[in-house]
């Protein structure tokens, strides 16, 4: 069970934030980056791209400290995802997040939690109400970071987007390489899945064709948040050439439905990510 503790300010912390602000001093300027807003074991801020049009490109950085890790949109046996809230905005109409392929680490509990370790930007789509006028982008964050104890921190964080070429560019276009691509199963892609079949009524069956040697990792999430499905596992009794993970149907809401269901896989490896919308049979 994740144990959540306030953040406290400790004598160690005074190092973190310096660390903090020479990141601050040696990044982009504010035009290009919001402050870090920080706490004793991570910091967060906004970044913008090039400004072209009525579309664009932002992120939200994550500096996390050397053993601490934050979560992905489903943080696995336990966790919880970040929330942000850009209601506060100006001149802005929508924000769609891009999320970069998770890893899997250990809870502390048994189970496996899935999320970000060191340092990661989340990709967002900003698309203005009016591509003339300037677009305020206002996050309220919420988040938590763990290592043994998970501590959940708020952050508000405020970023106007001015600049027509930005320093941040390359660092928002690594972010997107980091993002799974949209896949259908059985297309022809370095790894991919060839088949999704429901076992019954109480488990699936997900095969998976990738390079012999490259190990993959799979992640599932239901229809709504409120489906909690198990981390698919690899079995041993897999077909020449596949891959096969398994999972139990359990963790779905009340009144649910296996049957019909729209899944989201992830497939990820560590060259290139996908992901799979798959209607269950």
């Amino acid at each position: 069970m994740i144990t959540f503790v306030p953040a406290r300010v400790s004598a160690w912390s005074t190092l973190f934030a310096a660390f903090f602000a020479l990141l601050a001093v040696t990044a982009a300027r504010a035009d290009d980056a919001s402050p870090w807003v920080s706490e004793s074991h991570s910091a967060v801020r906004l970044v913008a791209g090039s400004r072209s049009g009525a579309v664009l490109l932002g992120g939200i950085a994550f500096q996390l400290q050397p053993g601490w890790k934050t979560y992905w949109r489903s943080p696995g046996d336990s966790g919880v995802p970040p929330r942000f809230d850009f209601s506060k905005s100006d001149n802005v109409e929508a924000v769609t997040i891009l999320w970069p392929a998770p890893t899997a680490f250990a809870d502390g509990a048994g189970g496996t939690s899935l999320g970000y370790k060191s340092h990661v930007v989340l990709p967002l789509r900003i698309v203005a109400k009016n591509a003339d006028k300037p677009v305020t982008l206002r996050a309220d964050i919420s988040y938590a970071v763990c290592e043994k104890l998970c501590v959940p921190v708020e952050a508000m964080t405020e970023l106007t987007f001015t600049s027509v070429a930005s320093t941040q560019d390359s660092a928002l276009a690594a972010a997107l390489d980091t993002v799974p691509v949209p896949a259908n199963v059985g297309d022809p892609n370095p790894i991919t899945i060839r088949d999704v079949v429901m076992r019954g009524d109480t488990e699936v069956w997900v095969d998976v064709v990738a390079p012999p040697a490259q190990q993959v990792s799979l992640f599932v999430e239901g229809p709504t948040p409120d489906w909690a499905l198990p981390i698919p596992k690899r079995t041993p009794n897999a077909p020449e050439g596949v891959q096969r993970f398994t999972f139990p149907l359990e963790g779905l809401p009340p009144g649910a439905h296996a049957e019909g269901a729209a899944l989201k896989f992830t497939l990820v490896s560590p060259d290139k990510s996908y992901e799979f919308n798959v209607n269950l049979n």
